[in-house]
């Protein structure tokens, strides 16, 4: 994983996540110490529209986390008046 990757996150990366969610990647934290196969991320919960809605430290079983393209916005039709 690198800066800006989204991934979803299930519970195939850990049991934590029973509603899945998606992450913007900011940076994998090799400095804290894990068992084989772990990893701590650093990144945004990202909202249905693809916003930053909190910074969070996670987590997760590298093999479990699965890449993903971001969240699509919804377009607005422009309305008419009159």
């Amino acid at each position: 994983m690198k800066a800006g990757d989204v991934v979803c996150l299930t519970t195939a990366a850990s049991v934590q996540f029973l509603r899945p969610i998606f992450v913007r990647v900011i940076r994998e934290l090799p400095e804290r110490h894990t068992y084989h196969g772990w990893v701590w991320i650093e990144g945004y919960e990202l909202n249905a529209a693809g916003d930053a809605v909190a910074r969070r430290e996670l987590y997760v079983m590298r093999a479990g986390v699965r890449k993903q393209a971001p969240p699509t916005r919804h377009q607005r039709r422009p309305v008419r008046v009159g």
